[in-house]
Parts: structure tokens; C-alpha cells; sequence
């Protein structure tokens, strides 16, 4: 009985395959069709995406970069005695994605970590190289010499959003992609009292922080604007001034093939025209309302890219900022949507979206003095272990165990 149930629900199933297939191929004679969408998950549509290589390359090195920081900030967070022991890190281990453990990860980096034995508490620690201690100390008197523009760039974040507040843990979780100081509550929060106030918000344990002063008389001006009326003071520029009007600006990597549709929908979506990120929007619910949100959308996550200090974030960062920015969008489906703005990597078990139109051949093409800090301490990553004298790291690891 169960097989006759079980073949009658298979030819069930191939029955159905066939007639939705039917009204796909032939279409009815009064024209009325019937939508049929595939479906596809996330994890689909991000793994079908079009790689670009440049981005995928300089990812490889980056996602070694980001546990190289985590662990710098571990070490320096004792300004006493700068340390972390090798046993916390290895408790760390899984948090960290050290696969391999914490030993094998700070053995793969001699320019950025000195493993050593310390008698007095009987087991390994682990400090920074004086090159690597050097990169940091630069980075932080950069950092420190910049922090007008900081001001700046965390007023313009609480300008984009409608009530002018955003939670504190979410300014926590960007506050280096912003180039904030490792004190920023106190030395830009505080210090600005006139400028920033810290709320208490209805979850506990939880601050937002309130823009006081307001935004400046004469506002501020997107960075998407800056390159619209750079294009139209070029001689040779081909694009209509009313489409330059609302356009952003796209580039595609080498081999992505675009067809005519999709060059057409793209044509269209530059024509429409939208709310920018510091303009005050009402709620529209009709179908061109609805795209014009969503342009809105894409102008505040281009101009939240372009206030970072590397025009890159993680996908999870950005999202904490999603419904204080009046975003209904699915962060990561609109970076999918639009790669000819952003390109969204996957590597090192992280989503990270980068500002396309910022970078040229791995770099950026307007480079600031904590971003160059920052590359140096790469320079570090991609050196490995070259460089060094030619010893048999075992041996020499037990040289220094002893």
C-alpha cells in the first residue's frame, strides 16, 4: 500500500513539473501569463555572484590582517606589561578562527609576534616585534591628530538617521573601520559634549548616542555628489546632465559579461531619481516610491562606505545601522543587486562589502595617513616568515621554549 501511495505522489509531482513547464513555454492565448519564480536561496545567490579577482586576491591577505589585529588589540589592551600567554590564546582558539591553533597562527607571522618563555609563571607569552609595536604607535598618534575629521564623520552617521540617534554598541562594532581612538567615549564622545549626548535606551545595558548640535546650516554634501559634478566638468563626458543627476558611478570587473537587459535596467535605475542620505524622506508605498527607497538605500550605505577609513566593512557591522537608517532592505541582497557599486567577498568566514569605485589595482585610489599605517602592518602579513634567516622553525621554537 505505502509503494502505491508513493508512486501515485511521484507521478503527482511529474504531473505538476510538466504543466508549470507547459505555461512557462507556451503562453496563454489572452496573454495572461503566470509569474514563476525559482527559488534560490541566500547562500545560492551570494555563491553565484561574479568573482573579481583583485578583490578576492587582496581578501586573502586581509583575512589573515583581521586575526593579526584581533590579537594585537589582546596584547596592548595590558599597556603595563603589553603580553597575552599563549594558553589564553589557545582558549581564544575558536572565537579567533585560528585554525590551526594559536602556536601555528603567531609561528606563521615572526615580523608581528615574539613568542617567549616566561620562568616566572612557567609558560610561553606572546608580544609584539618592535616593528610591529612601531606600526601601532603610529597609527594610534595618526589617529590621535585626526580627531576633528572623526568629529565629522560620526556626525554625518547620526545625520542619516531620522531620529539623529544610533546605539552605541553599533558605533563599538566600526568604531576602527571609522578610525575612531581606542578611548573614543572619552576623547570624542565626552570631550564634545556640546555636539554628542549618550541616552539611556529602553534595552538594558544599552546607550544610544544623540547628535545635540544638529547638522550644519548648509548641510552636508554626499560623496556620490562630489563625483557627479567632477564627470560633468569633464570634456568628454557623454552622459546627460539630468541622468548625471541621480547616477552613481559603476565599474565591473574584466570578463563579467553584461547583456542588454541588464545594461537597460541599469540605465533606468540611474534616471530615478531618489532622497539623498541626509535629506529627510516620507513613507511611500507606491511601486515607484518603493525603488526610490531603495535608491535612497544604496546612497546611505555608499556614503556610510565612504566615511570608513578603508571605504570597507563587514556585512554584520553595517547591519547594526540598518533600522536606525529607515533601511526595510536586506543589506546583502542590495550589495548583490548593485555590482557596479559594491563587490561583496566571502572570504576568511566573513561577508565583507567594498566601496568598487575607492579601489584600483588592491589599493585605494585616495589614500589617508591611517589607512597607509594600516597597510604597513599588511606589509607585515604578506611578508610571512621571509625574510628571515634560514633555521628549522621546530628547532628553533624549542631554542626558545628552553
Amino acid at each position: 500500500m505505502s509503494i502505491r501511495v508513493c508512486t501515485k505522489k511521484q507521478l503527482l509531482t511529474l504531473i505538476g513539473t510538466h504543466i508549470v513547464n507547459f505555461v512557462i513555454k507556451y503562453k496563454h492565448p489572452l496573454g495572461v501569463s503566470i509569474p514563476v519564480r525559482s527559488k534560490t536561496t541566500s547562500s545560492q545567490y551570494v555563491a553565484s555572484r561574479f568573482r573579481d579577482p583583485t578583490f578576492e586576491k587582496l581578501m586573502d591577505n586581509y583575512k589573515n590582517l583581521v586575526k593579526v589585529s584581533a590579537i594585537e588589540d589582546l596584547i596592548l589592551a595590558n599597556p603595563k606589561n603589553p603580553s597575552v600567554s599563549i594558553d589564553f590564546l589557545s582558549r581564544l582558539s575558536q572565537k579567533l578562527h585560528l585554525n590551526r591553533g594559536s602556536t601555528a597562527f603567531l609561528r606563521k607571522f615572526p615580523h608581528i609576534f615574539h613568542i617567549y618563555y616566561e620562568p616566572s609563571k612557567l609558560q610561553p607569552f606572546c608580544r609584539l616585534t618592535d616593528a610591529a609595536l612601531a606600526v601601532s604607535r603610529q597609527e594610534a598618534e595618526v589617529i590621535n591628530t585626526s580627531l576633528p575629521v572623526v568629529v565629522e564623520r560620526l556626525v554625518r552617521i547620526l545625520s542619516m538617521s531620522a531620529s539623529k540617534m544610533v546605539p552605541l554598541r553599533a558605533v563599538f562594532k566600526v568604531w576602527k573601520e571609522l578610525g575612531l581612538p581606542d578611548d573614543f567615549e572619552d576623547s570624542v564622545i565626552s570631550a564634545n559634549s556640546s555636539v554628542f549626548q549618550l541616552c539611556d535606551a529602553h534595552e538594558p545595558n544599552t546607550h544610544l548616542l544623540k547628535l545635540v548640535g544638529g547638522v550644519p546650516g548648509d548641510g552636508f554634501r554626499a560623496a556620490v555628489e562630489d563625483w557627479r559634478v567632477v564627470e560633468c566638468c569633464k570634456e568628454d563626458c557623454s552622459i546627460d546632465r539630468m541622468e548625471m543627476q541621480f547616477s552613481f558611478k559603476h565599474g565591473y570587473p574584466p570578463g563579467m559579461r553584461l547583456g542588454k537587459n541588464f545594461k537597460a535596467k541599469v540605465k533606468e535605475w540611474q534616471r530615478l531619481p531618489y532622497v539623498g542620505p541626509y535629506e529627510v524622506v516620507g513613507e511611500k508605498k507606491s511601486k515607484a516610491g518603493k525603488m526610490a527607497m531603495e535608491k535612497r538605500a544604496v546612497s546611505i550605505v555608499h556614503e556610510f562606505l565612504s566615511l570608513t577609513v578603508e571605504k570597507m566593512v563587514e556585512v554584520e557591522k553595517i547591519s547594526q545601522f540598518r533600522k536606525w537608517f529607515g533601511i526595510d532592505l536586506n543589506i546583502r541582497d542590495l550589495f548583490l543587486d548593485h555590482p557596479g557599486i559594491f563587490y561583496l567577498s566571502t572570504k576568511g568566514k566573513r561577508h565583507t562589502v567594498f566601496l568598487r569605485e575607492a579601489y584600483e589595482r588592491g589599493r585605494l585610489i585616495e589614500s589617508n595617513p591611517v589607512y597607509e599605517t594600516r597597510r604597513r602592518l599588511l606589509d607585515l602579513v604578506v611578508l610571512g616568515r621571509r625574510g628571515l634567516p634560514a633555521v628549522n622553525s621546530k628547532l628553533q621554537d624549542r631554542g626558545s621554549c628552553n
